[in-house]
């Protein structure tokens, strides 16, 4: 019995990195059952097994990126490691918007937007700090692998106990409207945020026109579990989408793969990554601002 749900896991294993990449330990097995359950209850199945027999009977691709999706994280909240938003809203931003006057247009990546509490976040920063903004061409584009927190993002509808999480009370007054035990999103808010699913391992990233630059891209933690090379062939997409003067944040944790792609800058206690042109020489270590 422990063989075959060993098997079973196994299976499982490799769907999931097949579809995102992501690298799952056999310690953490345990977590199909958990992540799996309501997928197994809307399949009429009880347990793990049934839906390995199922899949190996017969592909369903549907299926397949469904049980990926719930077994990628979507742990967010507003203003999550507030030191990056804090270092945009005072140095970064003002640089950019100044180094922008001409084009008066901004563009900015929430490479795994979740349940779209960092896009958002951003946007209520730039309505409240940056009122010049508002005659600019400003968009914020966030993508998720999983279609489900994708609706959610669009919908703009958080329960208390996410509001509760990182929102200054000001902002949940100024920029959200109350229906019971739901805030939902001000439609200021939502109309600068654009969502939609996108898997960022995919052969091709979800902006590829030569138009598609953009000023700042938030790839934070999303890497935790991939593959060495898959993180290198990721950040190239990165680096080529990223404008000149650009700025990457990452994880806390996380470092790109490919070193001679990125200067790292310290700043305000936390670290963001400026795109290094082509023909630089190795040999720097970054700089501190």
């Amino acid at each position: 019995m422990q063989q075959t749900a060993s098997a079973d896991y196994g299976y499982l294993r490799e769907l999931v990195y097949g579809l995102s990449q992501n690298v799952l330990d056999p310690s953490r097995d345990y977590l199909f059952d958990t992540r799996l359950s309501k997928l197994l209850r809307n399949q009429g199945m009880s347990h793990v097994g049934q839906l390995v027999s199922h899949l190996r009977s017969a592909r369903n691709p549907s299926l397949e990126r469904a049980i990926a999706e719930a077994m990628t994280i979507n742990e967010t909240s507003f203003f999550r490691d507030a030191r990056p938003f804090e270092l945009l809203r005072t140095e970064l931003l003002p640089r950019l918007i100044e180094a922008r006057r001409m084009q008066r247009s901004l563009r900015v990546w929430s490479a795994a937007c979740s349940t779209g509490q960092e896009a958002y976040s951003l946007a209520m920063l730039l309505i409240e700090h940056f009122p010049l903004l508002a005659g600019w061409n400003f968009r914020i584009e966030g993508t998720d692998i999983a279609n489900e927190v994708v609706d959610r993002a669009r919908t703009g509808c958080y329960h208390r106990i996410e509001i509760n999480r990182g929102l200054p009370a000001r902002f949940v007054v100024r920029y959200f409207d109350h229906h019971g035990e739901d805030w939902t999103i001000k439609p200021e808010v939502r109309r600068m945020c654009n969502f939609r699913q996108a898997n960022l391992c995919a052969t091709q990233l979800p902006f590829s026109h030569m138009d598609d630059r953009f000023d700042i891209i938030l790839l934070r933690n999303v890497m935790l579990y991939f593959a060495q090379e898959t993180r290198r062939r990721l950040l190239a997409g990165i680096h080529r989408l990223l404008s000149q003067d650009g700025v990457l944040f990452l994880g806390s944790s996380e470092q790109p793969a490919d070193p001679s792609l990125w200067t790292p800058v310290l700043a305000s206690g936390t670290c963001y990554f400026k795109p290094r042109q082509p023909g630089w020489q190795a040999g720097g270590i970054g700089t501190r601002e």
